[in-house]
């Protein structure tokens, strides 16, 4: 629902729906507006709300913006300024942590494609967690691990993976209680991988789906915890034997 790519905006502005951009020096413009569709994610601690706004360029491509604003609509602060469109060309969906002092940001890339980019609060600001998105770094981790045996990436394009698809596993903003799991408030990130193997041999090239680790927002490390070990190991499959 928040991953689709955005439409031409011609009929919404006929309709009169596309909506103008809150004024002021610090606030959407140039030709940004707000997505109508797009769904407002609010802070758990009631102070900030995020909205998605967005500009179609020349070539016809979008082009979208995340801004935050405090609930009175002011301290107006860019999340991503200065993306790419092949960053930033689709709505995201977004998660607060329980304690409103990390955001995710699930954003689709292309076509089976998806990435996730980590943010830490700083007052009505959020600044990116990592050097790299987070989703490069969980690819990075996965080919460390011994999941990966018989696995490679070319050096020259390491992240060159077919359908490389990363998720936020559901449950954050409960710190994944459903899982089972009583981890410390706002520790721990699940994250989802999927991809196939490009430019390999299909007859035996394996797929991975949905093989889970975890983030540890205060380490900066990644890990499996033992209790997925059985959803990992079928999340591998190779081909079968003809």
């Amino acid at each position: 629902m928040f991953d689709h790519k955005l439409r031409t905006t011609s009929i919404l502005l006929l309709l009169g729906i596309a909506a103008v951009a809150p004024a002021g020096a610090a606030s959407p413009g140039n030709g940004f507006k707000l997505i109508p569709d797009a769904p407002v994610f609010k802070s758990p601690d009631g102070q900030l709300r995020l909205e998605q706004y967005f500009r179609e360029q020349k070539d016809g491509s979008y082009l979208v913006r995340f801004w935050i604003f405090d609930q009175g609509h002011r301290h107006a602060f860019l999340l991503n300024p200065g993306e790419a469109d092949d960053q930033a060309g689709y709505q995201a969906g977004f998660r607060f942590s329980p304690d409103s002092q990390w955001l995710v940001r699930m954003q689709k890339l292309g076509a089976g494609s998806q990435t996730l980019f980590l943010y830490r609060r700083h007052g009505y600001q959020f600044s990116q967690a990592t050097a790299k998105p987070l989703g490069d770094l969980a690819w990075d981790y996965f080919f460390t691990t011994p999941a990966s045996k018989g696995m490679h990436r070319d050096p020259k394009e390491p992240y060159a993976l077919d359908h490389a698809f990363v998720a936020l596993i559901k449950g954050m903003e409960e710190n994944y209680a459903w899982m089972g799991q009583h981890w410390p408030d706002s520790r721990y990130v699940v994250i989802s991988l999927s991809f196939d193997m490009q430019g390999e041999d299909d007859k035996t090239a394996p797929w991975i789906e949905g093989w889970h680790c975890v983030y540890d927002l205060k380490t900066g490390k990644f890990s499996v915890p033992p209790d997925f070990a059985d959803n990992n190991a079928k999340a591998i499959t190779y081909p079968k034997p003809k």
